[in-house]
This record gives structure tokens, sequence and C-alpha cells, in this order.
């Protein structure tokens, strides 16, 4: 029998959605969703940590960036890690920092242990973005594949909105740990992500594991006669220089720094607002139900 050669990349872009497209998507957006609720937690927790511990502004605004500087140093580590060990192991770890990690920062007794433990989650918060959104965009057919993944990414202002809203249900009642408790549940659905989600193709074709990336891409699109003697290649794109002094040649310098300081200034007054919008609201004399409700506009806007 002869051989033949697919295109793995041209096979993905020219299928029709399946429940297999649906299955990435669902559960990327399910682990998004948590991802973005262990972030805004910092919003709801805040006034009532600053009120238990006695916190300044300057103490509580270092207990909140100790999670950011995690998510820098997660988003820059896990990215490049899962070239080499696969999209999906990645997945797994991070889900694992911040699920277990935000979970246990319900138990913290001081800032210290909490600071650390938040940092430990960034990581995990910071890290699985980039990867989920990356898996969704490698499964998606071309024609959908901006619905999908914008479809995906808007689970991260769900997670924001349903920190607020179990917020005011439940952190007035139940006190603050209640809100970390919960972040506990990605946890309990790791077993299920690791049978259900899928490996990258891609990673799987570049390290020679062909039969595992044949029975995905049979899933990705059954029509296609795919057998033992199939070779998988893909579309490569051979980059001379990728160092960060590309940006500023040839005419980029001024279209890199805007895009920098675009970039800055609105992570800026996200980050700033989840963070500290309930508190502010509560110095203005509302109260945390409403500051709370604030905050789901906030999120959902």
């Amino acid at each position: 029998m002869s051989a033949k050669t697919i295109n793995v990349n041209s096979v993905i872009d020219h299928s029709k959605v399946k429940p297999f497209h649906m299955i990435v998507v669902l559960w990327c957006l399910f682990i998004v969703i948590f991802d973005g609720y262990d972030l805004a937690i910092n919003g709801v927790a805040l006034p009532l940590l600053m009120k238990e511990w006695g916190l300044t502004a300057v103490q509580a605004g270092m207990l909140a960036s100790t999670a950011l500087c995690g998510m820098m140093i997660g988003a820059i580590s896990f990215g490049m890690l899962a070239d080499k060990i696969g999209r999906k192991k990645v997945i797994i770890i991070c889900v694992t920092l911040f699920s277990a990690f935000t979970f246990l920062g319900g138990f913290a007794s001081n800032p210290t242990e909490f600071g650390l433990l938040r940092f430990i989650a960034g990581l995990g918060i910071g890290g699985v973005l980039p990867n989920l959104v990356a898996l969704t965009a490698e499964y998606a057919p071309k024609k959908l594949r901006s619905t999908l993944v914008t479809g995906m990414f808007s689970g991260y202002a769900m997670g924001g909105i349903m920190a607020a809203l179990l917020g005011k249900w439940l952190a007035v009642d139940y006190g603050w740990q209640i809100m970390f408790f919960i972040a506990g549940v990605p946890f309990l659905f790791l077993p299920l992500v690791w049978k259900f989600l899928p490996e990258s193709v891609t990673f799987l074709v570049k390290a020679e594991r062909n039969e595992q990336a044949k029975v995905l891409l049979k899933r990705v699109a059954p029509e296609q006669n795919i057998d033992q003697n199939t070779t998988l290649i893909l579309d490569e794109v051979q980059v001379s220089d990728a160092s960060l002094k590309v940006l500023f040649q040839n005419g980029r310098s001024m279209s890199t720094l805007l895009f920098w300081c675009s970039f800055f200034m609105c992570l800026l007054m996200l980050y700033a607002l989840g963070s500290w919008l309930p508190k502010l609201m509560i110095a203005a004399g509302y109260s945390m139900g409403t500051s709370l409700m604030g905050f789901v506009a906030q999120s959902y806007s």
C-alpha cells in the first residue's frame, strides 16, 4: 500500500465543527472560568482581610500584587514548558497550582502565609490562560477560530462575575475563606480533564508520537482516510531571528512601544479595579453587597 501525506493544519482548518471541537472548547471554558474567578476573589476578599488583619492600604496592595507577580512568571515559564512536555500536561499542572493553592489560601492565618500561597497560585493563573487559548485555536476550524477562541476567553469575565456574585451571597455570612474554598472545585475535576482534554496534535507530531496524533486527527475529521501508512506534516514557519531586538527593526519601534503601552494601561486598569473597586466603594459609604454588584458591572464590561 502506498504511503499518503496529510497536512495536519490544513485538515483542521477545513474541518467542520464536531462534538470533539465542543469538548475542547467547553473544557477550556470551564478551566478559564475558574482561572478568572481565582484572580477576581482578590477584590472580594481584600476589604475583609484589611479589617480582619488590620492591614494598611499599602500592605493590602502588596498582598494583592503577589498573585500578579506569580502570573507574570507563570505566563512566561509555562508557555515555554508546553513546547517541551505538551500543553495538556502544562494545563494540568497549572490547574493544580491555581486551584489547590487558592483553596489552601482559605486556611492562611497571617499575611505572609497568604501572600506566599497567592504567589504560587498566580503561577498557575498566569500559565494556564495562554495554553488554553493556544489549544482552542489549534483545534478550531479556520472559519470559526476567532468565534470559538473569543467564546472560550469570555469565561475569564464570567469567572469575575461569579466571584462577585458568590461574594455578595456568601462572604458576608461565611467570611472571606469560603471564596477560597470554592476555588478547589477544578482540582476535583482533574481526572476528567486528563481523560477528555486532548493533547496538542502539533506537539504530538513534533514529538513523533504519530499514532496518538492520528487518533486525534480522526476525531477532528472522521472523513479523512488516515491509516498506519499515512505521514503527517505541519505548516512550519522558519524564523531566522526571534530575539527581542527584531521588534524594533524595520520601522517597528513605534508600533511596538505603542502596543506595550496600550497593553500596560489596559491591564493596569483591569487589575487595579479588580483589586480595589469594592474597597473604594465601601470607603465611599456603600454596603458590601452594593460594592460587589459594582464589581459585577466592572467584570461584565
